[in-house]
């Protein structure tokens, strides 16, 4: 049977609110994630604070 559209899926578009909110809200995910990478990335790949290198000391 057969519509006025014809046959298949055929949703309906979300209002423009929610998209323009969704993209907000994937933009200040994405800062908030490169930000902390900036701030504690070399935390997680291994290298610490305190880790200089060889200062002499033995």
């Amino acid at each position: 049977m057969a519509g006025a559209a014809g046959p298949g899926f055929h949703p309906h578009l979300p209002p423009v609110r929610y998209t323009l909110l969704g993209k907000a809200l994937g933009a200040s995910m994405w800062f908030f994630i490169f930000y902390r990478m900036r701030q504690d990335g070399s935390k997680l790949i291994g290298k610490h604070p305190w880790d200089h290198g060889d200062h002499g000391h033995h």
